[in-house]
């Protein structure tokens, strides 16, 4: 059963404020939907996980994923701003008691944005372990030299967080060790040993390159202890997975009920085109994946709250969520035959949304090996 419907009803009416138009006028723009994430961000929902202490509402991982979720079910597209909600975790559980006053109640307030990770390297990919932007102490700050690749949102975010290797690889006992997360003030490191290259993709998301070059940042930024940076991460993984696949029942929501209005009225040979079983069962069959998807989000979702393993759960639910909006996107595209591909009709712009969960922010592929190794017992595959 669920019992967020007054959580539902208070997203949904902000989401109505910015309609199909609102978001076709952002994409072809290719600009950042900076109205609707100010608006997200003053109604209080983008801190939802932050502690009351520090000024947020304090809410679950399971509420966070219903707000996402609504989101995209009212056509919108959370991946605009939803880092935000699981960035500032890596902070919250592993970051000083002075880090935490210092930036969070800031984020909770709307003051500052904390809404890009920088982990990914253009010549590792997911092979993190291995990745080769370095930060060497010296003296009361780090210097940091690399380059990372599919950084979001940095241009419209405050802070950062980034993950680089403070040890070399050949001096440590374990791949994963080695590792620390910083806090980044990008508001004094653009442009002193830092500068971005936007990367154009498909659908209208803001990501880039980012390069440093003896970027300095003060010691005191380093989150938790030098080394164990991995682990921090790892930490938050669970959560963004399960946020995405909050985002994934949404978009399945809305291509199947934008799918079943179109089959209901567009009429075809005397017929409602939805009359056919052809037309009618990828529908009915997307709508079963949905539902099942949405089972596992909250399974998962629950385990995080509890403080309960959800590794498994967590990623069975992006992965089920994933496939389910990308069958419904198809679905709901066929459905529409020509229509589909016109700009206004939105489908063709929430088709290229939707695609990206099947690479990011973790590959199917990944997904199946985790699986196999940790929850089959498998060999491990790589």
């Amino acid at each position: 059963m669920d019992d967020h419907q007054q959580l539902r009803a208070a997203v949904r009416a902000l989401c109505q404020r910015f309609d199909g138009a609102y978001w076709r006028a952002q994409d072809e723009a290719r600009a950042y939907p900076e109205a609707f994430v100010q608006a997200l961000t003053e109604a209080g929902w983008l801190s939802a996980l932050i502690p009351e202490a520090y000024g947020g509402a304090g809410l679950g991982v399971t509420e966070a994923s219903v707000i996402l979720e609504e989101v995209n079910r009212s056509g919108g597209n959370s991946g605009a701003c939803h880092a935000q909600m699981y960035v500032m975790g890596t902070l919250l559980r592993h970051g000083s008691e002075d880090q935490k006053r210092r930036y969070l109640p800031e984020v909770a307030a709307g003051r500052l944005r904390l809404q890009s990770f920088a982990v990914t390297e253009p010549t590792t990919g997911s092979d993190t372990t291995r990745l080769r932007t370095t930060a060497v102490r010296q003296g009361e700050r780090y210097v940091v030299n690399g380059q990372k690749v599919w950084t979001s949102r940095v241009q419209h975010s405050d802070l950062m967080l980034l993950l680089a290797r403070t040890t070399p690889l050949e001096q440590v006992k374990r791949r994963s060790e080695g590792l620390s997360v910083f806090l980044v003030d990008l508001r004094h490191s653009l442009g002193r040993g830092m500068s971005v290259r936007p990367i154009r993709n498909m659908p209208n998301h803001e990501t880039n390159e980012v390069f440093f070059d003896n970027l300095e940042v003060p010691a005191e930024n380093l989150i938790g202890e030098e080394g164990q940076g991995f682990r921090y991460i790892l930490d938050g993984m669970n959560a963004e997975r399960i946020l995405i696949a909050a985002e994934c029942v949404g978009d399945g929501h809305w291509f199947v009920e934008r799918a079943t209005r179109y089959a209901s009225e567009r009429v075809v040979f005397d017929r409602p085109i939805g009359q056919n079983q052809g037309v009618q069962f990828p529908i009915a069959r997307a709508w079963v994946n949905v539902q099942a998807a949405d089972l596992m989000r909250f399974k998962a979702a629950a385990l995080f709250d509890a403080g309960q393993p959800c590794g498994a759960e967590a990623n069975m639910a992006k992965l089920l969520a994933a496939d389910a909006s990308w069958e419904a996107a198809n679905a709901c595209l066929q459905t529409h035959g020509g229509f589909g591909f016109a700009a206004e009709y939105d489908v063709e712009r929430k088709f290229r949304e939707t695609r990206l969960y099947q690479v990011a922010p973790v590959s199917t592929n990944l997904i199946l090996a985790y699986i196999g190794q940790h929850v089959l017992g498998m060999p491990r595959s790589y």
